[in-house]
């Protein structure tokens, strides 16, 4: 059998819930059993998703990097914002797609901030495709309640 990370977590998640915890004694230990059976389930989620969110993430920040770049209020921001929406993912590991997920939050927020405070019709749609990917990204990474 090839070791799959996910089924890995989630049988001992499975065996930890439904096996271990009853047995401890209840309150704290079988709680605490309990929730690490839960942080498994999570954590085997994030490893069979992770990536893919970020990277789908890094991709529609960079998209919108690119389309609102006229919006900065500098030329030095501006150009920042071509640079890392020009750039590709240096590796797929959720530590790079994280490091670079960060750099493009933190320019989305600069890029939010200086949107916000121009007028018009057009700094307005902006910021409604900012808050559409904000919110697509807090969507993508909602934390389902345990069967």
């Amino acid at each position: 059998m090839k070791p799959d990370a996910v089924q890995l977590l989630n049988v001992s998640a499975l065996q930890l819930f439904s096996q271990i915890a009853p047995l401890l004694p209840q309150g704290y230990p079988q709680g605490t059993a309990s929730l690490v059976a839960i942080l498994l389930m999570i954590a085997a989620r994030e490893c069979e998703r992770g990536a893919e969110i970020r990277a789908t993430e890094n991709a529609e920040m960079r998209a919108l990097l690119a389309g609102l770049a006229r919006f900065a209020p500098d030329s030095d921001l501006k150009a920042h914002l071509l640079f890392a929406a020009g750039e590709s993912e240096p590796a797929l590991t959720i530590s790079a797609l994280d490091a670079a997920n960060h750099e493009l939050r933190r320019l989305l927020i600069q890029l939010q901030s200086a949107v916000e405070d121009l007028p018009g019709a057009d700094a307005r749609e902006a910021e409604r495709r900012i808050w559409k990917v904000l919110r697509a990204s807090a969507d993508r990474r909602l934390i389902p309640a345990p069967i």
